[in-house]
């Protein structure tokens, strides 16, 4: 496992990370949870990400009780706040700031988390509000750095042009071969300013897993087949995006490596991506996927996949 800085701060996080989205503590059983935490962990992945909306809770209260037995300092951690918890907790206000990285430290079971982000831009609350309400949690020790996920990059740039709070050091957008619209402004602006990426979904919703046929229904099993998910994945379930990856098999076996590999890969060759997060529900995909980090591809590989991806998506609406 290879590691990278995490923007402007002194963590060293694993290219590969763990998620916990629709997995832990809700979609999956919790020995085999736990399998898949300790296969990271074997693995050298260190750094774990949740939030306090997966399974209202019960994401993060799962890897509090799953991490008691290791060191503190042998893993980062971090979670986030936006999404309702409540009819009527929400948002990034001061008050929700603090109520909400409270209560994730109870269900976590620690005294910190490495890094606080705000799951989306909250519109309702004025930016220097929550900036100061951020700042305050790390002056308190609560958390240790702040990020941002799926920011506007207009808000971006006025939370980094404030003075007197906090800036933060990481990015979550969505990021993909399938989905590279943080290239566009996102990744520019961090990266001239010292925020490194923590891509979720790299592999395209489980897409890049070349497990899905044009010709055929979504597996019973799949996350495509999920009611939750209904909706969610119309753009990346195109019959041409499918054939399309299907044609990126055989460059990733060129690369020597398989599909999901290839696919995470390519989301590293990315300077400012500091890690990609994973879901995994079996330890054996843990294997699979830590193995991309490190991996050298030949760039004109990479450009071949790029140029298939576009054409396929030359043919349907593109966000």
């Amino acid at each position: 496992m290879k590691y990278r800085k995490l923007g402007n701060s002194d963590l060293e996080i694993s290219e590969i990370s763990l998620g916990s989205w629709l997995t832990y503590g809700v979609g999956v059983e919790a020995d085999k949870a736990r399998s898949c935490l300790e296969e990271a962990f074997d693995q050298g992945i260190n750094f774990i990400d949740t939030a306090n909306i997966y399974g209202r809770g019960a994401a993060e209260t799962f890897l509090g009780h799953a991490l008691q037995a290791r060191p503190r300092d042998s893993y980062v951690l971090a979670t986030k706040l936006f999404f309702p918890m409540t009819e009527t907790d929400r948002g990034l206000s001061r008050a929700q700031v603090e109520k909400q990285i409270d209560a994730s430290l109870k269900r976590l079971r620690t005294d910190y988390v490495d890094l606080y982000q705000c799951h989306r831009y909250d519109d309702d609350t004025p930016l220097e509000e929550t900036m100061e309400a951020l700042t305050r949690a790390v002056e308190s020790g609560k958390t240790r750095y702040i990020g941002f996920s799926e920011w506007p990059a207009d808000r971006i740039r006025e939370a980094i042009e404030m003075t007197g709070v906090t800036q933060f050091v990481s990015s979550q957008p969505q990021y993909s071969l399938l989905w590279r619209e943080p290239e566009d402004e996102v990744i520019p602006i961090c990266s001239a300013n010292g925020i490194s990426q923590i891509v979720w979904s790299p592999l395209g919703q489980g897409v890049l897993s070349g497990k899905y046929d044009a010709d055929r229904p979504p597996p019973r099993d799949s996350r495509a087949a999920s009611e939750t998910m209904s909706g969610f994945m119309d753009r990346l379930l195109d019959p041409g995006v499918l054939r399309a990856v299907q044609r990126l098999k055989p460059i990733a076996e060129e690369a020597g490596l398989t599909l999901p590999q290839f696919a995470l890969a390519w989301v590293l060759r990315e300077p400012n991506v500091a890690s990609a997060i994973i879901g995994a529900s079996r330890p054996e995909q843990v294997r699979e996927n830590a193995a991309a980090s490190g991996a050298i591809v030949d760039t004109q590989l990479f450009l071949r996949a790029e140029a298939i991806v576009d054409e396929a998506f030359g043919r349907v609406e593109t966000a």
